[in-house]
C-alpha cells in the first residue's frame, strides 16, 4: 500500500514562492500518476496538477498555468510541486494523491497524503 507525505508549506506573502515535496513509500512509486490538490476552508477539493507515471505529460488547472510546475523523480519516489508568483486565492491544503491516470477529479485517485497547508498574505 503506497503511503503519501507532503512537506514544504508555509506562510508566504504574495508573490512569494513555495515547493511542495511528496515523498511516497510501501509501493512501486514509478506505477503510479500523481497529482496535487488543494481545498480551502468551506470549499470543495480543487484539481491543481497532475503528472503521469514517466513525468512525460503534465496538467495544469488554467489557474495556475505559468506559475506552479510540477515534476517527479522516480528514483526518489518524489512528486514536487513549485508554486511561483503565489497569489492570496492558492491558500489552502494541498494535498498530493495517487492514480492509475492524470485525473481532474478527485475520485479516481487510490492514494492520498495527509495534506500541507499552504498561506499565502496580501
Amino acid at each position: 500500500q503506497l503511503q503519501l507525505a507532503e512537506s514544504g508549506g508555509g506562510l508566504v506573502q504574495a508573490g512569494a514562492s513555495l515547493r511542495l515535496s511528496c515523498k511516497a513509500s510501501g509501493g512501486d512509486f514509478s506505477n503510479w500518476a500523481m497529482a496535487w490538490f488543494r481545498q480551502a476552508p468551506g470549499k470543495e477539493r480543487e484539481f491543481v496538477s497532475a503528472i503521469t507515471q514517466s513525468g512525460a505529460s503534465t496538467h495544469y488547472v488554467d489557474s495556475v498555468k505559468g506559475r506552479f510546475t510540477i515534476s517527479r523523480d522516480n528514483t526518489e519516489n518524489t512528486v514536487i510541486l513549485q508554486m511561483n508568483r503565489l497569489k492570496p486565492e492558492d491558500s489552502g491544503v494541498y494535498y498530493c494523491a495517487a492514480g492509475w491516470s492524470t485525473y481532474s477529479d478527485s475520485r479516481p485517485y487510490s492514494y492520498w497524503g495527509q495534506g500541507t497547508q499552504v498561506t499565502v498574505s496580501s
